[in-house]
């Protein structure tokens, strides 16, 4: 991951909302939840979710997909693993003698 997408992740996420927003995606898993669903389970209205969704799709957090009348969105899982390899990736590489590397 480059750091230029690291900050659009960590700025993306650094909003309660949004926040909140994604970490219930992740309960979803790859299935993901509908608008309306989200929308009900963390008391927003439906065009302040939205706005949300479209901050963490932008990041590349979020995506959706349409079912019928509904949109589905879920968690981009790829795309916070990559993120966590990319905040670890130089772990312990100063220390000489790590038992946890």
């Amino acid at each position: 991951m480059e750091i230029k997408s690291a900050l659009d992740a960590f700025a993306s996420l650094s909003q309660e909302t949004r926040l909140q927003t994604f970490r219930l995606l992740v309960e979803h898993g790859r299935e993901g939840a509908p608008a309306g669903k989200l929308s009900e389970t963390l008391g927003i209205p439906h065009n302040t979710l939205s706005f949300h969704l479209s901050h963490l799709s932008h990041a590349g957090l979020v995506s959706s997909r349409k079912d019928g009348r509904s949109i589905i969105y879920r968690a981009n899982l790829d795309t916070m693993n990559a993120l966590l390899a990319f905040m670890t990736e130089n772990c312990c590489i100063r220390e000489t003698d790590c038992k946890e590397c």
